[in-house]
């Protein structure tokens, strides 16, 4: 795990030290029985930017010998693929695999949009060439589902249909899944991934997630919103808590018998009439989930480490142990470095970049 309980040039010296050392005492030394030679495949990928893109392949992980293969034991990962950030997915596949003791036990569901390139066929040849050992299935997630259920927000990139697509999981995968950790494109996990699989969902909550019940969960809202009674009284008799909806496991027996999907919508029409919020895909979870969230430890989301919506936003690690590091705001890894100025988490992520990459006219 890693710890951090100071700031400043203590917080420097630590990050640097870690970078060096985390590699060697984060890997399970009974996945990983033998790594081929990377051979780096090229892989042409266009769309708003031109961009040739060349990436290693992944090593080949394989279960310890603790590992059962049984269709029970299968952990299913759930994440969207685009061209703008299919490089944080591919780090974020490559650090699940690397930190798992069981790692042949994961099956990873993509969803891509039907509408951009990469298309989800082109993503799945991308994937395999990345990944050639990985278990996974490319899913094509038609847009017009939700497209005219998005009203605009605070930040263009947040209105992108796939963004919305963790609300139709239930019906894109097949029945036989029953449960999902889904994850954001721009994270890193430094643990083991049974040990987030393993949170017990009781009662009534369909979904887990870290909660953070010190922040101004009203922010979320327009006045609107909370001058409304017939609106507001949904978090009646609740303690609603903000979430992040990054990291989430899901039960998608209860997400498909009480219909989450409809109540998720619902609000989003609402939304499009009152204008009850400014953020993206997160107010509307939050109206469905506040105070019924089964509580996962901070530990599972490391969120913010984007930064805010300025171009050049850092932001420092919080105290105590982490499992996964989450890029969530503005700012990616991937660009900052590229760009030579990374903030001093960005380090974390690069261990984990599978790619070589050059920017050039075609």
């Amino acid at each position: 795990m890693l710890r951090f309980k100071s700031l400043g040039v203590a917080f420097m010296l630590i990050i640097n030290i870690i970078i060096t050392i985390v590699p060697l005492f984060l890997v399970p030394t009974n996945a990983i029985r033998s790594i081929p030679k990377t051979t780096p495949s090229t892989i042409q990928l266009y769309g708003t930017a031109t961009t040739n893109v060349q990436y290693n392949e992944a090593p080949e992980y394989f279960n310890g010998a603790q590992c059962t293969t049984t269709t029970a034991s299968i952990i299913h990962v759930a994440m969207t693929l685009d061209f703008n950030y299919l490089r944080g997915s591919v780090a974020a596949v490559h650090s699940i695999l690397k930190h798992t003791s069981c790692p042949e036990n994961l099956y990873f569901h993509f969803i891509a949009s039907a509408s951009k390139s990469p298309r989800p066929e082109d993503l799945t040849r991308i994937i395999k060439t990345i990944f050639p050992y990985l278990g996974f299935t490319v899913y094509s997630f038609d847009d017009s589902l939700v497209k005219d259920l998005i009203s605009y927000s605070i930040r263009e990139a947040l209105e992108d249909p796939l963004n919305y697509a963790r609300t139709y999981l239930g019906d894109i995968l097949d029945p036989s899944v029953t449960r999902v950790i889904y994850l954001d494109s721009d994270v890193i996990m430094v643990d083991d991934i049974q040990k987030l699989w393993s949170v017990s969902l009781t009662g009534s909550t369909a979904i887990g997630a870290p909660v953070y019940c010190h922040a101004n969960f009203t922010k979320y809202f327009t006045d609107r919103f909370w001058y409304d009674s017939s609106l507001s009284s949904v978090f009646e008799g609740k303690k609603p808590c903000y979430f992040n909806t990054g990291v989430m496991v899901m039960d998608l027996v209860k997400w498909r018998k009480e219909d989450y999907r409809g109540r998720i919508e619902k609000w989003m029409k609402i939304q499009k009439e009152e204008r009850i919020y400014e953020l993206g895909s997160l107010p509307p979870f939050l109206l469905v989930f506040g105070g019924d969230v089964a509580a996962i430890d901070h530990r599972w989301n490391q969120h913010g480490l984007g930064g805010n919506n300025r171009v050049h936003s850092c932001r420092l690690l919080h105290p105590g142990p982490i499992s996964l590091l989450h890029w969530s705001g503005k700012g990616k890894p991937w660009v900052r470095l590229d760009a030579g100025d990374p903030c001093p988490v960005d380090e974390l992520w690069a261990p984990y970049d599978l790619s070589k990459h050059s920017k050039q006219l075609l």
